[in-house]
């Protein structure tokens, strides 16, 4: 029998959405869960070790640059970024027309490969200018199946999701994104212990990259054990799914701009926060503020940690009160404090932890809805291709270059608050898009049509 087939409630015979409170219904949750998270969790793994391993980065492929060698190492970070809107008009149309599942299968082998590819490369002083060149091309590798892994995981949780729980289930795929976050942070902080700081300019810095070769595969296997989601599933045995890739850009386009917008303006406050707080704070904390390194890598652990314990509660939260009010509580509560929060990390570790941890909590309504709030913009027919599109667009011109442009304000005004500075602009942002968005809180995914 099809794990898929009838488990709970939901329309479609054969396709009802898993019931939690079944054994077998509770089997198919976890499995998707895990495929979902694991993914995001390898996808995430690599953006974390780039992040904390910057200073290893730089002095490997960008040498002898100095400020200006940060600046490049931050400016590959980014470049990932801007093919991401690549991905998401490749994988995301593609999703919608052959499945979320197959889709999902080719990112992670993509994202898994070129992580793995990069603790592989030659430096600058046995290659030359060809070792920041091949860097950049694998950053790109992975900015371009990124476009397609973020938004397929969400779709793919949010459709096996019962309802009235998607802010609870939906948010472990973003415990596998603080996940891999964590994990990549963990593992870059024991190799400097026990290696060294000159084994780790040497040849240490591969150790977090080569690792995400196996977890690919470990991703790769959850996925595979799934059938393709039950909303996506009826849709295609009705035979409604959208005939060609242009129609479906042609009818999201055309019917959908306006939601469109508003997750726009959602990931560009989202995202804007994200990077500047998970991977511009250690280049802050120790560039500017004067930490080493190991004491910037055992804060982002800890913080990240207790954001990965308590986002299922916060998701859980969500489907009590609504995904609006969430948002607008984080938003408000970043504006605030991001200043106060940024004069506080100065003045040393436990300041530091504190600011951090501060932030972190205030961020986490955001993060944990993600799954929950975006997918149920768009309806089943262009769902995936909605959500990567706009996430992606967002995301590279907000998200990925958020690091630099905190460390260019940073240089040009002399200003070290300028980092929460660009916070609270983007939270503005933020909340004039919550006031557009519809509350989607127990809303089904299942009976949305295309406008027309």
């Amino acid at each position: 029998m099809s794990e898929t087939q009838p488990l709970g409630a939901g329309s479609g015979a054969g396709f009802a959405t898993p019931e939690e409170y079944s054994p077998a219904g509770k089997k198919v949750l976890r499995r998707a869960v895990a495929a979902s998270a694991m993914g995001n969790a390898t996808e995430w793994f690599d953006y974390g070790v780039y992040a904390v391993a910057a200073t290893y980065i730089t002095a490997n492929f960008f040498p002898g640059e100095g400020a200006a060698g940060t600046v490049w190492t931050l400016a590959t970070f980014a470049l990932s970024f801007l093919v991401r809107p690549l991905g998401g008009l490749f994988w995301g149309p593609l999703g919608d027309r052959i499945g979320r599942k197959r889709v999902l299968a080719l990112t992670i082998i993509l994202m898994a490969g070129a992580t793995f590819a990069i603790g592989l490369l030659p430096t600058h002083a046995l290659a030359g200018w060809l070792a920041p060149a091949l860097l950049i091309l694998l950053r790109m590798v992975q900015g371009f199946s990124t476009g397609g892994e973020y938004g397929g995981a969400a779709t793919f949780m949010a459709e096996y999701a019962p309802d009235k729980k998607r802010g609870f289930y939906g948010s472990f795929l973003e415990f596998g994104t603080l996940g891999g976050f964590a994990l990549g942070s963990l593992i870059v902080l024991l190799c400097s212990l026990v290696l060294g700081d000159s084994a780790m300019h040497e040849w240490g810095w591969r150790v977090p990259f080569l690792i995400a070769g196996p977890l690919g595969i470990i991703g790769l296997y959850l996925r595979n054990r799934l059938e393709d989601t039950p909303v996506f599933r009826e849709l295609e045995a009705r035979g409604e799914l959208e005939p060609a890739v242009s129609s479906t850009l042609g009818d999201l386009l055309r019917y959908y701009w306006r939601p469109m917008l508003t997750m726009a303006g959602l990931v560009i406050a989202l995202n804007v926060v994200n990077y500047t707080l998970l991977s511009y704070m250690p280049t802050y904390l120790e560039g500017t503020v004067g930490m080493d390194a190991s004491t910037v890598l055992t804060l982002m652990f800890v913080g990240q940690l207790v954001m990965m314990l308590i986002i299922p509660f916060t998701g859980a939260r969500s489907d009590k009160i609504g995904r609006r009010p969430m948002w607008f509580i984080s938003l408000i509560g970043l504006f605030v404090l991001a200043i106060p929060m940024y004069m506080v990390m100065a003045n040393g570790f436990w300041f530091a932890m504190l600011g951090f941890a501060v932030l972190g909590l205030l961020y986490l309504p955001q993060l944990a809805t993600i799954s929950a709030t975006f997918p149920a913009l768009f309806p089943t027919q262009v769902r995936y291709s909605g959500f990567a599109i706009t996430y992606n667009v967002s995301t590279a011109l907000f998200g990925g270059t958020a690091p630099m442009v905190n460390e260019l304000l940073i240089n040009s005004t002399g200003n070290v608050l300028m980092p929460a500075f660009y916070m609270m602009a983007a939270c503005l942002v933020g909340l004039v898009a919550v006031w557009k968005m519809p509350e989607t809180a127990g809303s089904s995914l299942r009976n949305m049509k295309i406008r027309k």
